[in-house]
């Protein structure tokens, strides 16, 4: 018998399927006539995905200046799993650690090269900051929670340090394994192409499609060459919305050029979540919809090109043995105008809405989803 089935889910290629749980894992997926303890009949009518990896947030609760709740912005937008994106280093990690246990989102970490994570704007400004020893150290204590670095290169950050914090976090990453290496664009110096430079195959830019001067664009409105060459060594492209750092002007020039999104995240804390221009992972896929990608495009940056990009092998597929991880949505006509990160407006014709979660196996509604009372779990 299994834990629970979800009869008549439309996947986003619109087949029909079963879909089987047991032990927190994905057991079976076709015509399924095995009993359930639970059994959901979405009757064709709703969408189900793996679940939803936001691979950039913030939600380390005690963070003074970058804070949420792991659920607020996870489990409770139809997002399984979020990757927060640097508020803590090595000085805090071990309770930022601590504090996810008790959430039902699955939550990771990308290790802020600065041991004094987000405690301040300018973490990389100070070189004592960056213990090489000390991410080591953190690194093994928490292998399986800690899945990347991150290295936030932009002239408020790094202050008179220029590149150098880049080339000591490359050699970090080289001291651990090879980790994913999350680096963080904004206002120069240092200037875009010499951090592109440095990047090597599996490293990721985010912010990519951010409307500052130091873009991925030239001032003509062409890619910049050191980013095609990135792109050819294997360098991936995170959106990370965020409260300053997404232009529609950029991504839909980019996209325009077959610029495509890896993955498609937030930047997501608690001021933006309320206030906008963010407010969940949701409302930024939509508004790739409205600039023009396919569902499946879209949804595949947030469930297997996340779930590759930060090597998270048992996540982002639908598959059996894969984690019991979904996202039950729909996707309404709703004429909305969306906004990005410089106040620019964009007319959309339909939205995600996410309805409900899986997380391990266990059903949990969304604000959304409790309102429109379709089912329960």
């Amino acid at each position: 018998m299994f834990d629970l089935l979800l009869r008549g889910a439309r996947l986003v290629d619109d087949t029909l399927t079963d879909i089987a749980i047991q032990d927190g894992l994905i057991h079976a997926l076709g015509d399924l006539t095995s009993p359930a303890k639970k059994t959901i009949d979405l009757h064709g009518n709703y969408y189900v995905s793996a679940g939803w990896i936001d691979s950039h947030v913030h939600c380390y609760p005690k963070s003074p200046i970058y804070h949420d709740e792991p659920d607020s912005v996870g489990i409770a937008t139809g997002v399984t799993t979020v990757i927060d994106a640097g508020s803590t280093g090595a000085d805090d990690v071990d309770e930022f650690y601590e504090l996810t246990r008790q959430a039902a989102t699955d939550v990771y970490a990308l290790l802020n090269i600065s041991r004094v994570g987000l405690i301040a704007q300018n973490e990389l400004a100070n070189m004592a900051n960056i213990d090489a020893d000390a991410v080591k150290e953190a690194v093994k204590r928490h292998p399986d929670f800690i899945v990347g670095l991150k290295a936030r290169m932009s002239s408020s950050v790094v202050g008179e340090n220029g590149i150098t914090p880049l080339e000591h976090a490359k050699a970090m990453q080289q001291a651990n394994g090879d980790l994913p290496l999350m680096v963080h664009i904004g206002n120069n110096p240092p200037n875009l192409d010499e951090i592109a430079d440095l990047l090597s195959s599996g490293d990721i830019i985010t912010h990519c499609y951010n409307g500052k001067p130091n873009r991925i664009l030239t001032p003509e409105g062409e890619l910049r060459a050191s980013i095609t060459r990135a792109l050819k060594r294997g360098v991936r492209l995170d959106v990370g919305h965020g409260t300053a750092s997404f232009s529609f002007e950029v991504a839909k020039r980019a996209i325009a050029m077959g610029i495509l999104p890896h993955t498609i995240s937030s930047d997501i804390y608690c001021r933006n979540r309320i206030d906008g221009p963010v407010r969940s992972l949701a409302l930024v896929m939509s508004k790739f919809l409205a600039i023009g990608l396919s569902l499946p495009q879209v949804i595949a940056c947030v469930t297997s090109h996340a779930a590759e990009g930060l090597r998270l092998t048992h996540k982002g597929r639908l598959a059996p043995g894969m984690d019991a991880d979904l996202t039950i949505f729909t996707v309404k006509d709703q004429p909305m105008s969306l906004t990005d990160a410089e106040n620019v407006s964009l007319q959309a014709d339909k939205i995600l809405v996410p309805l409900a979660a899986v997380r391990a196996g266990k059903g949990y509604m969304t604000e959304q989803g409790s309102a429109e009372n379709a089912f329960d779990f």
